[in-house]
């Protein structure tokens, strides 16, 4: 019996001392050889890690310039969010480890005096796969980062596909060669010839042949990119960006280009942690549907409420034109904003059910909504004279939006570029002219700038470039617009998830 007893409270201590055991821990380090000195790193385990002997996928966790290892903690609240995405199954559990990455871009320097790179591959993941309970292969290593270390969670598995096979980078702080060559020199050699070489030099003689073996740009425009091809890659960049703009739209043209498989998502917002946050729902779906070697399931979205498709009443059909009315129009004496919309012949009884739903929940200010077959002539010259006539609608360009949508929305397109005619406009994986676009701003910038646009597309869409460029366009000319690349096929479905924060959008302006 004293000896049931003596087991029993054994046990019981055992599993009292597990369950003490942090999950959570800062302050850990490696004695690097590499570097002669300490490499600290914090690290989230599985809930229960240490009441099992199961093994786990490993995820490293990259900062930026200027912070720690403790930042994705701090200020991402990582170890909730993890914790509330396995709770609800929407993740696998897994290790995090949280490296400091000093101000090593996470690659070894072109001098030799700081190898990071080396340091990361030949010491810290043998150093984690055998402190813990790692699954320590390729296949289940990830990396996910943000600016710096958006660049680290490419350039790691991009150098060492032996070693990791996901990347999650985000708002990669990256250069164009052309960005480059021509970036201040104070600022330049503190961050990039430090590292590249080429410190005090200007033009392309920064374009080193070391440079050039760490620029993803280099990289992926190589001939032979089957060295890469397991790599499973998943790039987000928010719209608020400044040089990142045309960096990280000008890396997913390229690898579009090349065919090279991957996602791509630009959501709103900017380089800031709260961007960062909201970018590891995806982002960890992505990662952990490749560690248990399942295609993508696809983004959560926000806004996906789904309207019915049946035909609305109401719709008057008009010469060259249809017109769905507010649902109280003919009970009050009030003038209302008119949206014009350019769509598919399929997509508009789908547009007009979901405008007409989102008025009746309120999610929308009550519109009169038209609804346009015809050029650009026909639109100026006689739909809005005689819509603006025979419906009370509120005179003035700050009460006049548009929508367009694929082929059809160039039109919506063109009219935009007509100052003083539009208070926003809303294209849905319209082919833009980006010419054109540049054209018009050079000519009257400021009163083209009072026409706010919204633009999205998908990261498989046929209008890749066209849709890139414009973003890039607007944002080096400052003009204040919202551009999103999210997922899937841009069919009529995905034109009516969209609508919502396209209607947002749209009634934030009118009522701006």
């Amino acid at each position: 019996m004293k000896r049931l007893v003596i087991l029993f409270v054994g046990i019981l201590l055992s599993v009292m001392a597990k369950a003490q055991q942090p999950r959570v821990v800062e302050g850990l380090s490696l004695a690097s050889e590499i570097l002669g000195q300490e490499v600290k790193y914090s690290i989230i385990l599985p809930e229960n890690y240490y009441a099992s002997k199961k093994a786990y996928p490993v995820v490293y966790l990259l900062h930026g310039l200027g912070d720690n290892e403790s930042s994705w903690l701090e200020y991402g609240n990582v170890s909730q969010h993890v914790d509330a995405a396995v709770k609800k199954k929407e993740i696998v559990p897994m290790i995090y480890v949280m490296p400091q990455g000093f101000r090593s871009y996470y690659v070894n320097d072109y001098a030799g005096k700081f190898r990071y790179m080396d340091m990361f591959v030949q010491e810290l993941v043998p150093h984690i796969d055998s402190r813990y309970r790692t699954i320590a292969d390729k296949e289940h290593r990830a990396t996910l980062g943000y600016s710096m270390g958006g660049f680290g969670a490419l350039i790691l598995p991009v150098k060492n596909p032996d070693v990791f096979t996901i990347s999650v980078p985000l708002s990669i702080s990256v250069r164009t060669d052309e960005q480059y060559m021509t970036e201040e020199a104070s600022g330049w050699d503190e961050q990039w010839g430090r590292l590249f070489g080429g410190e005090g030099t200007t033009g392309a003689e920064r374009i080193t042949e070391y440079y050039k073996q760490h620029s993803p740009f280099h990289i992926f425009a190589g001939h032979d990119l089957t060295a890469l091809k397991n790599i499973k890659l998943y790039i987000d960049n928010g719209d608020d960006e400044g040089t990142l703009c045309r960096s990280n739209e000008e890396l997913h043209i390229l690898l579009r280009d090349r065919n090279f498989p991957h996602q791509f998502r630009v959501r709103n917002g900017g380089h800031e942690f709260s961007y960062w946050h909201e970018a590891l729902t995806n982002g960890l779906r992505f990662i952990s549907d490749a560690v248990e070697g399942k295609p993508y399931r696809g983004d959560v979205e926000g806004l996906s409420k789904r309207y019915s498709l049946s035909k609305p009443d109401k719709l008057i059909q008009a010469n060259g034109y249809n017109v769905l009315l507010p649902l109280n129009y003919h009970k009050e004496q009030r003038l209302y904003p008119v949206v014009y919309i350019i769509a598919q012949p399929e997509t508009e009884t789908g547009i007009a059910a979901h405008i007409k739903q989102a008025m009746v929940q309120q999610s929308f200010i009550p519109v009169i909504t038209v609804f346009i077959n015809g050029t650009v002539q026909d639109v100026m010259n006689s739909v809005i004279p005689e819509v603006e006539k025979n419906y009370r609608a509120r005179a003035g360009c700050r009460f006049r939006a548009l929508l367009g949508t694929g082929q059809a929305g160039t039109t919506a397109f063109r009219l935009a570029l007509n100052p003083e005619m539009f208070t926003a406009c809303v294209l849905l994986n319209v082919p833009l002219d980006c010419q054109a676009l540049a054209n018009g701003l050079a000519s009257n910038k400021k009163a083209l700038a009072r026409t706010w646009l919204y633009i999205k597309t998908t990261d498989t869409s046929a209008n890749y470039k066209s849709n890139g460029c414009a973003h890039i366009t607007l944002r080096e000319e400052d003009v204040y617009h919202e551009y999103r690349v999210s997922g899937g096929q841009a069919n009529t479905e995905w034109a009516l998830r969209s609508l919502n924060e396209a209607l947002d959008f749209t009634q934030r302006k009118i009522h701006r």
